[in-house]
């Protein structure tokens, strides 16, 4: 395909930015740097449309914290002006690279998603009698700069955006250090080259598409498996040859080392569909598709916290009501009718309980504490 140009003026047109600041604005209104934004909405569009039409913008610093989900993540969250630019950016870039990606990539792009993803993958796990499932080890620390540079040029030929670009991904912070060998390195390689992208960015996301979008496309012309599927870094190939799957990974992994990346050893292996495959949260079989008993217990921890975040005022209810509408559209892909009622249940009475508690005991210090006449 050819390179697509002349993407400057409709990436920093006021209305482009304004409609960027809405969606980076989605679901955290509330937020003090948010709402401090959106308060002199137009004059803050209009002084960052300058510093970018004018070349004068830098990225402000990261904020970083980590999270156990279930294993331990550095999330790095930018400025929110910052997020604005990033909407922008990927805003313009998005429809560039979509005519590029496969269709087999489920992440981040507008009518895919994890529910399809699952869909075909329970499908298939009906359908055919083994899997190949690969797991990326440490996939956005590991992100080369220059092979993402490379890949961004390839398709993109505006000067202006292609430097916002590289400015966006030579200013991500310091990641999780991972130093690895691919051939062809001399000793001081892995430390020469500039790698990973922070997870929480907007670009972070669409970057990780860009670059994987090379298995992607090899897998689909070259092995030509009878179902190939990808989310982020989570890869599945069905087959009913476990020896040609087997073949598939050796070639993938060759693949994978000329984008400097590596497969999780302990995670990368073939199973057999009817054993269950754990795929996007779900433990998937032929003939059902079940929660982990992991994801069960989380969940009802977090509804505990909610519970008690309520109750203690810290928490509001819309704010309860969309993270549980969340969870259960995310629960209702498999069969959890029975679940969902024992632990909905089970938080009703637990609420009800510590709401007779609590009135036992405002009315035991009413009893105790004197009259005003006394």
């Amino acid at each position: 395909m050819k390179r697509v140009g002349n993407l400057w003026p409709q990436l920093t047109s006021f209305d482009h930015l304004m409609e960027s600041a809405r969606l980076a604005a989605r679901g955290k209104k509330s937020r003090p740097d948010v709402a401090q934004f959106l308060f002199d909405l137009e004059p803050n569009i209009c002084a960052l449309q300058r510093e970018l039409m004018a070349g004068d913008y830098q990225p402000g610093q990261y904020q970083t914290f980590w999270i156990r989900d279930p294993k331990p993540r550095m999330i790095s969250a930018a400025p929110f002006r910052d997020r604005v630019v990033h909407h922008a950016l990927t805003g313009v870039l998005e429809p560039v690279f979509e005519r590029r990606f496969s269709p087999c990539s489920f992440a981040s792009r507008k009518g895919y998603g994890q529910h399809k993803a699952l869909r075909l993958a329970r499908a298939a796990c009906r359908k055919y009698k083994y899997v190949l499932k690969c797991d990326v080890a440490k996939y956005f620390p590991s992100l080369d700069h220059e092979i993402l540079r490379d890949l961004l040029a390839r398709a993109v030929k505006c000067p202006q955006t292609l430097a916002l670009a590289f400015q966006i991904v030579d200013g991500s912070n310091e990641q999780e250090e991972r130093n690895v060998y691919y051939p062809g390195d001399n000793l001081f390689t892995p430390f020469e080259r500039r790698r990973g992208l922070p997870i929480g960015n907007q670009t972070s996301q669409f970057f990780s598409n860009v670059y994987l979008n090379v298995l992607d496309q090899y897998v689909l012309r070259e092995l030509r498996p009878a179902l190939y599927l990808r989310y982020v870094d989570d890869l599945v190939v069905f087959g009913d040859d476990f020896d040609a799957l087997i073949e598939m990974r050796g070639a993938m992994a060759r693949m994978m080392a000329q984008l400097r990346l590596s497969f999780h050893e302990g995670k990368s292996r073939v199973y057999r569909c009817e054993d269950g495959l754990t795929f996007l949260g779900w433990r998937l079989f032929p003939e059902r598709a079940r929660l982990p008993r992991r994801s069960v217990v989380l969940a009802r921890r977090r509804f505990a916290w909610m519970g008690k975040q309520f109750h203690c005022g810290k928490m509001s209810f819309s704010g309860i009501r969309s993270r549980i509408a969340a969870w259960l559209g995310h629960a209702s892909f498999g069969n959890t009718v029975g679940l969902r009622h024992r632990i909905f249940r089970a938080l009703i009475l637990g609420a009800a309980e510590r709401g007779r508690c609590a009135g036992r005991g405002l009315e035991q210090q009413s009893t105790e504490r004197p009259g005003l006449g006394a």
